[in-house]
């Protein structure tokens, strides 16, 4: 009797640490996620335009905008925004243009 108590004892101490660490866990992840999203974005001067989107576990991927100008010359500098899907499990990034994502309704 006396292992078993110690044995739990042992075990919900560990998981009471594990679970304060959950906070630096989702920071480290987003911040793979930015700089992985901004890397496969291509644009120059890249940076994270809005929060990250994270899917249900099912799904394994995190969403974020990434904004910046795009490089080549017949673009003119012009600002662009970048859809980018982070692969929880692959840790791989996913990037199609979205500058039609957010458009002002003129009303």
């Amino acid at each position: 009797m006396k292992k078993t108590i110690a044995l739990l004892s042992i075990t919900l101490g560990v998981g009471g640490n594990a679970h304060s660490s959950a906070p630096e866990a989702w920071a480290a992840h987003y911040d793979e996620v930015a700089a992985s999203c901004v890397k496969a974005s291509g644009l120059r001067d890249a940076r994270a335009a809005g929060d990250f989107v994270d899917f249900d576990d099912r799904v394994g991927y995190t969403a974020l905008v990434v904004e910046g100008y795009y490089p080549p010359p017949h673009m003119k500098n012009r600002m662009g925004r970048i859809l980018c899907l982070f692969d929880k499990r692959s840790r791989t990034s996913y990037v199609s243009g979205a500058d039609a994502l957010i458009q002002s309704s003129g009303r």
